[in-house]
């Protein structure tokens, strides 16, 4: 019997390395059609999912409470599982290196553990090759077993967006690819199970690879232009979401916006692609120079809140800030490579120690990361400005009077990153207002 019809038929176990952002949303997923077997080095993490709490709240604490996953911290029950995923972070290093021990530990500990006959597939995003030129070596290192003879490998890039209620695992269609036919076809098969989109087949994981890392690369370049529109057209004092409006009208305008571009896959997997390409002897041009138009947009954001604080007449050094927001996306609690983080440091070279809140990020990640501590929204008062950096759900919800309570005496100085508020209402109510 096929592999594929012992999952089927729970004769034999999938199991997710890594319970992540994305690793979580796909244990569950397939928890409804096979045994799922859950595993996390994070111990802390593990115990939360036990008991019924779901801390990354991509599925939600009553979906955790009720799911049939194995949640385990223990390696050696990977041994009872035969169709393995693998879902770890790819972060880059201080210098925009990739950083693959994430990758490297957890293909040490699946291989420690790895059993004849089984299927490994890699989810994170990687450059072209990282599969096979780096994970199988591990893989065959540690368990003394032979790829393509007695294991298979695979690759089908996450296409997760975190915090998006809509765009979910089932409904976004899966890329997959194998080391070879056999392969390809049970990854195909056991992806379908849970993906109501369907999948599609790439000729080779190599192709795969490249697929994942360019889409959040386009993304990246994309948005890189809307910001370098942003600097110009606020030099020439001409609103950018006046113009965005305006342009888009037309059926072919590119629906992008300005912002602050962080988390673990826009601001990241582009160095990803242009790494390789650098050891292939080719410098990116517009890829990295896109990169650095977004990683600067923290320290003009910072800029000017300066400029502004000076307009209205007030005192920039241990002047009175707000920043209501700080994860690297609206409604998401992750805070991992949040550009945030770059206009709290800016500010601090002007004299200026913000004051930061937010209802929906993870505050022991955020303290332990970058020594931030949160504040009560209610406690926000006698503020010169507020910058509003995250579209989350309530903060879309103030109202004028409430954001009148956050200030002291004097002008009013706000910065809507998002362009949440209307601008007229609040220009006409004698605000300083800035937005990208």
């Amino acid at each position: 019997m096929k592999l594929y019809e012992k999952l089927v038929n729970r004769e034999e176990k999938l199991s997710l390395v890594g319970l992540g952002y994305v690793g979580m949303p796909i244990a569950y997923a397939f928890a409804k059609r096979i045994d799922v077997i859950g595993f996390d080095l994070n111990d802390k993490k593990i115990e939360m999912y036990k008991s019924g709490i779901d801390p990354t709240r991509e599925v939600g604490d009553e979906a955790i409470s009720r799911t049939t996953v194995e949640f385990t911290s223990d390696e050696t029950k990977l041994r009872e599982a035969k169709f393995h995923i693998v879902a770890v972070p790819t972060p880059v290093n201080d210098d925009y290196t990739p950083d693959l021990s994430p990758l490297e530990g957890a293909s040490m500990i699946l291989g420690r553990n790895l059993t004849k006959g089984s299927v490994v597939v890699f989810e994170s995003t990687v450059y072209p090759g990282v599969t096979e030129e780096v994970c199988v070596p591990i893989l065959e290192r540690e368990s003394g077993l032979q790829s393509g003879v007695d294991f298979k490998i695979g690759y089908s890039p996450e296409r997760i967006n975190p915090g998006d209620k809509v765009h979910r695992l089932e409904k976004i269609t899966k890329i997959v690819s194998g080391m070879d036919e056999e392969s390809l076809d049970i990854i195909a098969k056991v992806y379908e199970l849970v993906v109501e989109a369907g999948v599609h087949r790439a000729e080779s994981i190599k192709v795969a690879e490249a697929a994942k890392v360019i889409e959040n690369s386009q993304r990246d370049i994309n948005i890189a232009f809307m910001n370098e529109l942003s600097i110009i057209f606020n030099k020439m004092g001409i609103d950018t979401k006046s113009v965005l409006e305006a342009a888009g009208t037309k059926w072919n305008f590119l629906n992008f916006c300005p912002g602050l571009v962080g988390g673990h896959c826009i601001g990241v997997d582009p160095y990803y692609l242009t790494y390789k390409a650098e050891e292939l002897g080719y410098h990116s041009q517009i890829i990295l120079s896109g990169r650095r138009i977004n990683d600067d947009m923290g320290k003009y954001v910072a800029e000017n809140v300066v400029k502004n604080l000076i307009a209205a007449e007030k005192a920039v050094k241990g002047a009175g800030v707000a920043i209501l927001g700080f994860t690297f996306k609206e409604n998401c609690p992750d805070t991992r490579n949040t550009k945030v983080i770059d206009i709290v440091k800016e500010l601090k070279e002007y004299g200026i120690a913000p004051v930061i809140t937010d209802p929906v990020a993870d505050s022991d990640e955020a303290k332990r990361l970058y020594g931030v501590e949160f504040v009560d929204m209610e406690v926000i008062r006698d503020m010169d400005a507020v910058v509003l950096a995250v579209a989350h759900t309530e903060f879309r919800g103030i109202c004028m009077d409430r954001m009148d309570e956050f200030f002291g005496d004097g002008k009013k100085v706000l910065l809507d990153l998002k362009g949440l508020l209307d601008r007229k209402e609040y220009e006409k109510a004698g605000y300083s207002y800035w937005r990208l």
